[in-house]
């Protein structure tokens, strides 16, 4: 199974075949099909996510909130709303197949209690991303990879505009509010 570029888009059924792939799976496929079918890229921008928090697993986001950031350099040094992570519930995030998806493309540190067989292969291990990312350049990629990397797979997990081929039910709601992608980027800087 290989994933095939047709302009810009991924074909989701090459990436997973249909019967393999649960709903959150099919959720992720079409994020990253969506990051790279974007074009434009910008990297001083401001955005306004609506959604806040995930009531339960593979539900949008429901309590609205107005949170902008600014991307400095290739970082955004202000928390999102100004939120201090928490490194055990960023942990718990990313490690859960059915919120972060983070290990269905990248591999954990050993010890991290996932087995390395459910663990991707696809992208960076995440295993001393606190030492080689600072802060700043972790919570840019978690909120919009493209904004470094034009071509990333990988979806903005926060930025809500100017996305293509969202399911009207996630459409204008980011996949991770801002206290989970603070929670996410404190685990991460604990990875040294």
């Amino acid at each position: 199974m290989s994933a095939k570029d047709n302009g810009g888009e991924i074909n989701a059924p090459d990436v997973i075949p249909n019967r393999m792939r649960p709903a959150a799976v099919t959720r992720f496929v079409s994020m990253a099909a969506v990051c790279v079918a974007a074009r434009a890229v910008t990297l001083t921008a401001t955005a306004t996510a609506t959604f806040a928090t995930t009531p339960s697993i593979g539900q949008p986001p429901t309590a609205p909130i107005a949170s902008r950031y600014t991307i400095s350099g290739d970082g955004i040094t202000e928390p999102l709303s100004g939120l201090r992570g928490d490194a055990a519930r960023g942990k718990s995030i990313v490690i859960n197949r059915q919120q972060g998806l983070c290990v269905l493309c990248h591999q954990l540190p050993s010890g991290s209690n996932v087995a390395a067989v459910f663990q991707g292969n696809i992208a960076p291990s995440l295993d001393g991303a606190g030492a080689r990312l600072s802060e700043a350049q972790l919570r840019l990629r978690l909120v919009d990879s493209r904004a470094i990397s034009p071509h990333s797979v990988m979806p903005a997990y926060y930025r809500v505009d100017a996305l293509t081929r969202v399911s009207s039910t996630f459409q204008g709601k980011p996949i991770l509010d801002a206290q989970q992608i603070e929670d996410v980027v404190a685990y991460l800087m604990t990875l040294r």
